[in-house]
């Protein structure tokens, strides 16, 4: 199966997401996040991941489900956006990564045009697998850096 078709699945709460693995850059324990002041309520801090410093985005924060309890699954997904040399590195709080997944784009669905509790632009689709829903995550918007940070300032600034 070529990677276009590959997606890494993982937990936020009770459901599951999944996003495109070519930009996935690895894995990593949750762990020695340093917070940052100022700073909208989705973004858990800065990490530092071999001399670099990445933001930490809380997805389930960013989706409005509220900010993520720390458990033993927790764990940093590390995705890259955009191209060098505009290219950033963010890691995504998610509660669990399940595993990677084969959805051919036929077993994609556009997104619901009511009742999912995100944001259409949020959604790239909802996948079916094994006879269960994923949601898969359009990660330009929900990584769009600008509208995040231009809200740091506002009352609930990661789900406006």
């Amino acid at each position: 199966m070529d990677a276009e078709h590959q997606y890494l699945s993982f937990r936020l709460g009770a459901e599951a997401f999944a996003l495109g693995i070519l930009s996935v850059r690895e894995i990593i324990e949750y762990g020695g996040v340093t917070d940052v002041p100022m700073m909208p309520p989705c973004v858990r801090g800065v990490i530092n991941l071999r001399g670099a410093v990445v933001p930490v985005l809380d997805l389930a924060s960013r989706l409005g489900r509220g900010l993520s309890t720390i458990g033993r699954r927790s764990c940093i997904v590390i995705v890259e956006m955009g191209v060098a040399p505009e290219q950033q590195v963010i890691g995504l709080l998610v509660d669990g990564v399940n595993a990677v997944l084969d959805i051919e784009a036929g077993q994609i669905e556009p997104p619901p045009g009511f009742g999912a509790g995100l944001r259409n632009d949020f959604i790239t689709g909802i996948g079916k697998v094994n006879g269960k829903f994923v949601i898969v995550i359009n990660l330009e918007t929900v990584l769009n850096v600008p509208e995040i940070a231009a809200m740091a300032g506002e009352g609930d600034p990661c789900n406006p």
